[in-house]
């Protein structure tokens, strides 16, 4: 395939669960679902889908995709922190109308279901980290947790992503989950075996996420590459870190994108914060990722200490006090958040290379209901991680481009809602 092609998608963001708690969907599996010691990918071949859609954005970046022949279109929480893919599958019965989101097997031709005797049904596959048993109907049953709590459990398949008449992929392996907490499917494109940005072989793919002030009633709409991105001529590029596969790393995710990251700064200030603290240590604590998939950042409390330091320094009589927003957040205020974030000023995350991630003043803080706005930032710890996550919140009004073939992550300032046009 022509890989000058691209295929564009419509990003949307929507606000995933009503009730207030931590919504990150991927960052470390619980109940026994260990993301240690994979393998790590190998490089995709050139050959590759180009595809762009916008989605919307609040909390999770949603993305519908046309899955199955015919294709049915499906809503999905576009994640770069998680591998397996999946779908909400229930057959429409006509006496009971299913959820809308849900697809159909009975409907599509390109659909298969992985029996027991799969190899990938077995357990301790290196590279596939789901918990995996076989069902009463001999089929592949597989069960998903979240650090959020979410949970997904169904069946192992296959099924095509179909761009355009003439343009699908191959039948990748899907979870087509049958109980879920949620009604969105997910898109799992970190850097396992399993992902779909490596089954499908993209070289590349990327998204701008709108910022999120819009009438009531409006999602704002952003975009979604795969493929080639027509504004990545702008981009400022930064070398993912890579990791010793010999090395065991009890708390390292070694298929989540690993930026170089140096510092951050508030105000002009740059923060008292040792570069070793966003770099692994030998067991693994401290890596810095990059995950659309999780609304917040995170920070180990190393670093967020010293950011809360200096936002007690700025504007510590403001803080609400003895309020913790979802459990690790307690950086939040009452007050008018354009005053408040006058004070704070820009936060800057810092990379190598003179690259940097730039939050103006007057959206360093989140709107998380009642009044109340919070820095956007939490504890890692307290999710029991032991790593740094840049969240979607910190993504906002930037182009995100992260480019497989060479092993890299791309920046570009925009403006996401024009962007979709």
């Amino acid at each position: 395939m022509n890989d000058t092609l691209s295929f564009s998608f419509p990003l949307t963001s929507l606000r995933i669960s009503p009730d207030v708690k931590v919504q990150t969907l991927s960052s470390s599996l619980v109940a026994g679902a260990s993301k240690h010691g994979t393998r790590r990918l190998a490089r995709p071949n050139s050959g590759s889908y180009n595809y762009k859609t916008t989605f919307k954005y609040s909390m999770a970046l949603i993305v519908a995709l046309p899955i199955g022949t015919p294709p049915q279109t499906q809503q999905m929480v576009l994640d770069t922190g998680s591998q397996l893919s999946w779908i909400q599958c229930h057959k429409k019965l006509a006496k009971k109308p299913p959820p809308t989101a849900s697809f159909d097997p009975s409907l599509s031709s390109s659909f298969s279901v992985l029996p027991c005797n799969h190899p990938l049904c077995k357990p301790r596959i290196p590279d596939f980290t789901l918990p995996t048993s076989c069902d009463q109907n001999r089929l592949c049953h597989y069960s998903y947790f979240y650090a959020d709590g979410t949970l997904a459990e169904g069946n192992l398949v296959r099924e095509k992503i179909t761009f355009s008449r003439s343009q699908s992929t191959p039948p990748l392996i899907l979870g087509c989950a049958t109980d879920s907490s949620e009604d969105k499917g997910i898109l799992g494109m970190n850097l396992g075996r399993f992902s779909f940005a490596s089954q499908s072989k993209i070289s590349k793919f990327s998204y701008c996420v709108p910022t999120r002030r819009t009438k009531p009633g409006v999602s704002p709409t952003g975009s979604f590459y795969l493929g080639q991105n027509p504004n990545s001529h702008g981009f400022q590029y930064i070398n993912l870190l890579a990791f010793p596969q010999s090395r065991t790393m009890p708390n390292m995710d070694p298929l989540a994108y690993t930026l170089p990251m140096l510092g951050i700064k508030m105000g002009a200030k740059k923060l008292a914060i040792p570069m070793h603290v966003f770099r692994p240590d030998a067991g693994g604590s401290g890596q810095t990722m990059i995950d659309s998939g999780s609304e917040f950042t995170y920070l180990v409390d190393e670093a967020y200490n010293k950011v809360r330091e200096e936002v007690v320094r700025l504007v510590g009589p403001r803080l609400k006090k003895g309020y913790v927003y979802g459990g690790v957040a307690d950086m939040c205020f009452d007050g008018n958040p354009v005053q408040i974030g006058r004070l704070i000023g820009d936060m800057v995350l810092e990379f190598e290379k003179g690259v940097e991630i730039r939050v103006p003043k007057d959206r360093v803080l989140a709107d998380v209901g009642g009044g109340v706005h919070c820095l956007g930032i939490g504890r890692s710890n307290m999710l029991g991680i032991a790593s740094n996550i840049i969240g979607n919140f910190h993504q906002q009004n930037l182009w995100v481009e992260f480019d497989l073939a060479n092993r890299r992550v791309g920046f570009g300032k925009a403006d996401c809602s024009r962007a979709a046009v």
